[in-house]
């Protein structure tokens, strides 16, 4: 059976989540749903999909069995929650939601309509980050006990202006924790577990034109013990990189940058490959000069800005027909949001916050 496809958010990720569906046997796109009618019918024309004005449509009318979640990250919870309580199956973008709480009554909403929940973290689907991944289940550095998060781009002010709700509290929900580094902080808590302690502080450098934070620094300790600092801005210009290090026990140190320069913009620019930039396993540490020229062969002819979309997407329709959990979670989804919304409770009062201890590791 066909596995039918909604698109709710017909903006620049929409594409890319179309061009994955496009090369996945046994799912199509069936409906495309958004305010912005022109947006929807541009996406959904080529592919022979209907074009409805709102989710709500989209589930009167029927004919999806799962929706992808495109929109504006405040809506994703009120959104994801309907859909679920529709029995549709929800794949929703990063993040799953600006609140715990919000995550929390998204996975209740899927688990008691019995559908699968995932969240986009298609950087978990990198070569190099899967490499840093089997190192440390492995225990080839030992016990992970140190790590750093470095997020360093560029947002310009062409960028805030492409969507109305780019760039605002009410329409973003925050600034680069919510739209860039989210990733990193998956990554992060896929790597070390659940952080259970943090400190924070957020900032404005160089944006006057926006009201959300293009900076922020904190300081996270997790379940297992480990310690991290984090860096995350959208103020440096020229965009310098995006990396994550994790040093172990051992003394041994692995680590990749995710990113080149900015983190890339859906539709607008490609994202940069992968590569292990840190290495010091005994014995593995010339690999990584291999490692990168494998990567680049690999992904010779390929679309780059939809291949790891399509590999996660490609889980969570073998997820639906298996009758499994996704590779990727809403408890996965909602570590994130607990340490993105640990950050910016800090930086509100001023102080080290304990994280929800949700007996998970």
């Amino acid at each position: 059976m066909t596995l039918r496809f909604g698109i709710v958010g017909p903006g620049k990720v929409a594409q890319v989540h179309a061009d994955a569906l496009a090369r996945i046997p046994g799912a199509r796109l069936a409906a495309v749903a958004g305010r912005n009618e022109t947006r929807a019918a541009a996406l959904a024309a080529p592919r022979g999909a209907r074009v409805d004005p709102s989710l709500e449509t989209m589930i009167e009318r029927g004919g999806v069995d799962a929706v992808i979640l495109c929109t504006p990250h405040p809506l994703h919870a009120g959104q994801g929650i309907a859909a679920a309580r529709a029995r549709l199956h929800v794949v929703v973008e990063k993040p799953m939601a600006l609140e715990p709480a919000d995550g929390e009554r998204m996975i209740a909403a899927a688990a008691a309509n019995g559908v699968v929940l995932s969240v986009i973290s298609q950087r978990r689907w990198y070569e190099p980050v899967r490499r840093v991944k089997d190192a440390i289940d492995g225990g080839r550095i030992g016990a992970p006990v140190l790590a750093s998060v470095d997020v360093l781009g560029w947002r310009g002010p062409e960028y805030f202006a492409m969507d109305a709700w780019r760039g605002t509290s009410a329409g973003e929900g925050g600034g680069v924790l919510v739209n860039q580094a989210v990733h990193q902080l998956d990554l992060v808590t896929w790597l070390l577990g659940a952080a259970v302690e943090v400190d924070g502080w957020v900032a404005n450098v160089n944006h006057p034109e926006i009201e959300v934070e293009d900076s922020a620094v904190a300081i996270v300790r997790f379940a297992g013990g480990a310690l991290a600092t984090i860096m995350a801005s959208n103020s440096q210009r020229p965009g310098l990189y995006a990396r994550i290090h994790v040093h172990g026990t051992s003394g041994a140190s692995v680590g990749v940058e995710t990113d080149g320069g900015s983190v890339f913009v859906a539709g607008l620019s490609l994202p940069s490959v992968p590569r292990n930039d840190l290495w010091t396993i005994p014995g593995e540490d010339d690999r990584p000069e291999a490692w990168l020229e494998a990567d680049r062969a690999g992904l010779s002819g390929v679309d780059i800005a939809s291949h790891y979309h399509e590999l996660q997407l490609r889980d969570v329709v073998d997820a639906i027909r298996d009758g499994r959990p996704p590779a990727v979670t809403g408890q996965d989804g909602l570590r994130a949001v607990d340490l993105m919304a640990g950050i910016y409770r800090a930086a509100r009062e001023g102080g080290r916050v304990r994280l929800p201890d949700r007996g998970i590791r």
